[in-house]
């Protein structure tokens, strides 16, 4: 098995998640004892979001690029960035290892075009949703029609992440919310949503709606155990 190298902290209430996921995996697929051989470097999210908030993103790709490059050093055989929005830097940050950076939006995408759909809405942070990173990503490789929430919605389903979830704030009110957007992009023609924050899954779940919820935490959590376990695996495409 290789040697997964997760960069976590954004936050670390779904990073969490992420080892949960991943060891759970890897004991019902292997059995007996086993799990993931793992390395996980967490940032500290308070630095990352005035960053993000301030348009630092040159600075924000600096940590991240450590962040790898230290866990490459500490034999890390691929990267797993345990965060949607951090996505923004995959490029920059590819270009500062040498080993392969595992896309959420790949993975995630893979999962949504295997089950034949062509039209997704996407929540997450303002920057996910509003810049063309991930929503471009996944209709110029995957051919997927991305739909995104109203202005009023977007800030909506920011601020939930930023003031609550992030924090480890699970409120019914907020769930009510972000069900009602679900129910708008399906309204507009949605086959299913992409929960495009890692901790959006800790809020609403796939029984909550009346069309598939990908979860990109669970999703990516899934693929780097695949990958993990892959004998002779194909490069991952920048």
């Amino acid at each position: 098995m290789k040697t997964i190298g997760l960069i976590g902290g954004m936050s670390w209430e779904s990073s969490l998640e992420y080892y949960r996921i991943i060891n759970e995996t890897v004991r019902d697929t292997v059995g007996g004892f086993h799990s993931a051989r793992c390395l996980m470097y967490s940032v500290d999210f308070a630095d990352i979001e005035v960053l993000q908030h301030e348009g630092r993103w040159d600075e924000a790709a600096a940590v991240l690029i450590d962040a790898a490059q230290r866990l490459e050093r500490g034999g890390a055989e691929f990267i797993v960035l345990c965060t949607n929005t951090m996505h923004k830097l995959a490029d920059s940050m590819s270009a500062g290892m040498r080993i392969p950076l595992l896309h959420i939006a790949d993975a995630t995408a893979e999962q949504i075009v295997a089950r034949g759909y062509h039209t997704i809405g996407l929540l997450g942070t303002r920057f996910t949703m509003e810049e063309d990173f991930y929503k471009g990503r996944l209709a110029n490789r995957y051919g997927l029609r991305v739909l995104i929430p109203s202005s009023e919605e977007r800030a909506l389903i920011h601020r939930v992440i930023y003031e609550e979830l992030i924090l480890g704030q699970i409120k019914p009110a907020s769930r009510d919310g972000y069900l009602k957007v679900i129910q708008n992009l399906i309204a507009q023609g949605a086959e299913g949503v992409i929960l495009g924050c890692t901790e959006i899954g800790l809020l609403v779940h796939d029984g909550d709606s009346a069309v598939p919820l990908f979860d990109t935490t669970h999703i990516h959590a899934l693929a780097a155990v695949s990958y993990a376990q892959s004998l002779e695996a194909s490069p991952i495409p920048n």
